[in-house]
């Protein structure tokens, strides 16, 4: 076998301040994986590095999200598509992590889901926050975190505030395009209704696109994301049937039942919409 020397150039004074375990935090990162099975069952850490990692790539694609706004509100367009490019990537991550985790049989989840009690993915905030930003308004969803003040004021921003979608149509709006005047003004926490100026005015983006290839360039992208998190929502919820069956929810839903009816939203229905009246 070859061997490899060490290269003189590379450091070895280091110190815990400068090197790759202090950067990263890895001590507090890597610590924070505690099975509450007793004694620990081997699978529990599967499923606690599953959803911890999940965590980790939900926070960098609303990071990535917010860039996109950030851009969309200064007019940049083309550096916003740049972003959620990214965010296309992360999320096929996050689908592949399933795969991961239809390894756990039922015999084996049954043994240690009972020590986390209600704890529940339904209750990740980060998730929720990631919902609103794409237009999945529910203010009654809040009861939820109550008791996490923190996440609470930071849920409440979202989704009080424009979406994704809706700072596109602000920014078509800005720059001439015939989206109505009242959008402006409307209440950004309650889920909106399709609108046909607004459809007409996808269409004229598709029709055009020849002018408009920036603006239908974000609209397919929209797209794309739209479709993989409803790509990501079929597989947990098939992972979760796999896995506990019918059973409810250890956060009190109904468990499958539930997870099939949010396939049933889409986060960007008029760019959907209009593929029906394009060419008509």
């Amino acid at each position: 076998m070859k061997k490899r020397n060490l290269e003189k150039s590379i450091h070895t004074d280091l110190s815990r301040d400068d090197d790759y375990t202090g950067y990263l935090h890895l001590d507090s990162l890597l610590g924070a994986q505690i099975p509450l099975s007793n004694p620990p069952h081997h699978d529990e850490m599967l499923f606690i590095i599953q959803h911890q990692v999940a965590e980790l790539w939900i926070k960098l694609v609303i990071h990535e999200i917010g860039g996109a706004i950030r851009h969309l509100r200064c007019e940049q367009l083309q550096q916003a598509v740049k972003n959620l490019a990214r965010v296309r990537h992360v999320q096929n991550q996050l689908y592949n992590q399933w795969k991961v985790l239809d390894t756990l049989t039922p015999a084996e989840y049954s043994e240690f889901r009972h020590v986390f009690g209600k704890a529940s993915g339904l209750q990740s905030a980060q998730y929720r926050i990631l919902e609103f930003t794409l237009g999945n308004k529910s203010r009654g969803t809040m009861a939820v975190y109550q008791h996490q003040p923190e996440w609470y004021a930071r849920l409440k921003v979202a989704l009080e505030s424009p979406s994704l979608y809706e700072e596109f149509l602000l920014h078509l709006e800005r720059t001439g395009m015939p989206i109505p005047a009242e959008f402006k003004t409307r209440d950004f926490s309650k889920m909106r209704d399709e609108d046909d100026e607004v459809i007409a005015v996808l269409r004229t983006i598709y029709e055009n696109r020849a002018d408009y290839w920036a603006q239908y360039e974000m609209c397919e992208t929209l797209v794309d994301i739209g479709n993989n998190f409803q790509f990501w929502r079929f597989h947990h919820m098939k992972t979760v049937e796999r896995i506990i069956g019918h059973k409810r929810g250890s956060g009190g839903s109904s468990g499958v039942p539930f997870l099939k009816k949010a396939l049933e939203i889409e986060f960007f229905p008029e760019l959907l919409t209009v593929r029906t009246e394009i060419g008509d």
